[in-house]
């Protein structure tokens, strides 16, 4: 149990490197999500933003219990919820990304904010939750899953239609589409294209997803775009390794990734079911590689269990899901030879990809949806109520030492 003080040195809300790997017991002031699935979480200063479907939170205590409509927000050192961010958000939220000026940007399946128009897309203020009118995405056609910010622009996936199709560079300020990125994810392995995650980091944006184009160009489920220049560019990466199918139930499988601190390298995890090869894996690349069939330096198996989230902190690969192993490369729904016990979450050392020996153990459930990686600790988001063998209801955040 981490006392307050020694979460009160806030730094920047966007992630940072972590020199050491976090404790393997959570503190004890997080408030708790009573309802629904937690699928993404942002920082904002000292605030902590958290999306899903849900209905109900409460205070740490579990004395006090508030109607929140898919989206809310506590304190960070305190876990006080803060009672003048309510909006009501008409649909489930899937990405979160932190805004300038107090703001929050936030993309799901919603239609309105507090009977506001505001389709799959809109930017919030932090501190009264109202609608920032000035910005106006024109999203159009499907929802948003996941939003990433990088100075003066946002990147978009989700599975819309418009302003263009599933991926999109919009100004960070009023919301238009970007002209200088035109790069449209196609060719779907599904009824229709969607990105399931992308993450930015210097010059390379990474997207995931149900495309197996992007351009035009071959990129099976994964591709990395120049965004350097004054026009993006589909770099010169490619890797075959999501070409091969896992099971019918899975034609596309790649679901979270996340860049190292420093850019070099980006981890995917991935669903797919017990067929090996890629399906149900953390696998990492590096991001400056060239070439036509670029494989992962490293892939560490669950052997058959779904990986949703990953957060790379310089210490450590941190991967969650429902998974039951990790070190499982032989397992098909069981424990192969070396397999090792990481029940819902777990972290896989950067350089190896071998499991490290932290083990806070997780109530599987669906599984972690979402990751933030922060000055003060891991903030983890999922479907369950246990976390680290206490009860922190779909919230929770691990420490640093």
């Amino acid at each position: 149990m981490l006392a307050r003080a020694a979460l009160a040195a806030i730094l920047a809300s966007s992630p940072v490197a972590q020199a050491r790997v976090v404790s393997a017991d959570p503190i004890d002031s997080t408030p708790h999500v009573l309802d629904g699935i937690v699928n993404a979480i942002t920082v904002v200063g000292r605030t902590v933003v958290v999306g899903g479907s849900f209905s109900e939170v409460s205070d740490a205590s579990r004395t006090t219990v508030l109607a929140r409509d898919n989206l809310f927000a506590y304190d960070l050192v305190t876990g006080r919820i803060l009672p003048g961010f309510a909006p009501s958000m008409a649909g489930p939220v899937y990405g979160l990304a932190a805004g300038d000026g107090g703001t929050v940007y936030v993309g799901g399946e919603f239609h309105g904010v507090d009977n506001r128009r505001a389709r799959a897309l809109a930017r919030l203020s932090v501190a009264d939750g109202s609608l920032v009118q000035s910005f106006q995405p024109r999203i159009g056609g499907g929802m948003v899953t996941t939003l990433a910010r990088q100075g003066p622009h946002l990147y978009v996936g989700g599975d819309f239609s418009s302003p263009r199709t599933a991926l999109a560079r919009l100004d960070a300020t009023t919301g238009a589409a970007d002209p200088g990125f035109a790069i449209e994810p196609d060719a779907p392995l599904t009824s229709r294209v969607k990105v399931y995650a992308l993450a930015v980091s210097g010059r390379r944006l990474a997207v995931d997803g149900s495309f197996t184009t992007l351009d035009g160009q071959s990129r099976p489920q994964l591709g990395l775009i120049d965004v350097g220049g004054p026009a993006a560019r589909v770099a010169p990466w490619r890797t075959e390794a999501y070409a091969r199918k896992c099971s019918s139930a899975f034609p596309s499988y790649v679901r979270g990734l996340d860049f190292a601190p420093d850019g070099r390298s980006f981890v995917v995890v991935t669903t797919g079911g017990a067929k090996g090869g890629m399906c149900d894996t953390a696998a990492r690349f590096e991001t400056y590689a060239r070439g036509s069939a670029i494989r992962p330096t490293w892939v560490n198996s669950t052997g058959g269990d779904s990986l949703y989230s990953v957060a790379v902190t310089g210490a450590a690969v941190y991967v969650g899901g429902h998974q039951r192993w990790l070190d499982n490369p032989q397992g098909r729904d069981s424990a192969g030879p070396g397999a090792v016990s990481r029940p819902g979450i777990g972290a896989i050392h950067p350089s190896t990809g071998k499991a490290l020996s932290w083990n806070p153990t997780r109530e599987r459930g669906i599984g972690v949806k979402a990751f933030y990686a922060h000055a003060s600790g891991l903030l983890v988001g999922s479907d369950t109520t246990r976390l680290g063998r206490e009860y922190h209801a779909r919230i929770g955040m691990f420490p640093l030492p």
